[in-house]
């Protein structure tokens, strides 16, 4: 089959918001959080292309923020959201491995789906190292700040099938309980802490799959790739559908230092 990697597939923020499974509802509640006392700087470890951290930053008009991820097409997504939003003067979008933004607290710091960071490197298949992340945010919040950390998490027993396509262990993730414990150990209070829904799983699996079908519009059926892209789509509809739906979740923590 043909290799479709090095395809130029439409970006991921073509049909997605947020870069997780992440409602607007939920989004107003996050930023509210982060806003309420009012923050002088944020901090986004893992930003992607930064709609969180922009937002918190447009919610407080003194704040500055500073996103940092390693991905360049995101930070060049978040550049341009910035200067579009007229936030380019109180936010910087540093491309750079997450370790090497750890040289300052903020009164106000995010971490969503970014703990590798702090882990074994995603392509080991290792479990996550919630721990390591908590106690390094812990280190990046100055003293009764806050901080928004969302993680992969069982919301269900994990089954071959679930985890098959992702890392193949039972061990990959821990429950939301454990988590809590965790953030405990670390030194932090939790203020709150929600669960995604499967709603916002599928709109967030359909807007994933939705680069392979906006590709396939844009291209005739009979085109080179065209087999292997449908064939990724259906793989990737298998894989969330008959597979992690219902297993794998998202748990939001809003936390005290």
């Amino acid at each position: 089959m043909t290799d479709i990697t090095s395809l130029e597939l439409p970006p991921l923020h073509d049909s997605l918001t947020w870069l997780t499974p992440l409602s607007e509802e939920r989004a107003a509640h996050l930023v509210t959080f982060l806003s309420d006392p009012e923050p002088t700087d944020v901090l986004d470890m893992g930003c992607g292309w930064g709609e969180l951290l922009l937002r918190v930053v447009e919610s407080v008009p003194h704040a500055r923020g500073r996103g940092v991820d390693r991905s360049p097409a995101f930070i060049e997504r978040a550049r341009q959201q910035a200067r579009i939003r007229g936030l380019d003067d109180r936010v910087i979008f540093d491309l750079m491995p997450g370790l090497e933004a750890q040289n300052a607290a903020a009164d106000a710091v995010i971490c969503i789906g970014a703990s590798q960071i702090w882990g074994p490197p995603v392509e080991d298949a290792q479990p996550l190292d919630y721990g390591a992340a908590l106690r390094a945010l812990r280190d990046l919040v100055r003293p009764g700040g806050r901080l928004v950390y969302g993680e992969a998490i069982w919301m269900a027993p994990p089954h071959p099938a679930a985890t098959a396509p992702l890392s193949g262990r039972d061990d990959e993730f821990v429950t939301q309980d454990a988590v809590r414990e965790q953030i405990l150990a670390a030194g932090l209070d939790v203020v709150d802490d929600h669960e995604t829904t499967l709603e916002e799983w599928d709109v967030f699996e359909a807007g994933f799959r939705a680069r392979y079908s906006r590709w396939l519009e844009a291209h005739d059926a009979d085109h080179p790739a065209a087999a292997q892209v449908r064939q990724d789509y259906e793989d990737q509809r298998a894989a969330y559908e008959d597979g992690y739906r219902g297993v794998l979740g998202m748990a939001y923590f809003c936390l005290q230092g």
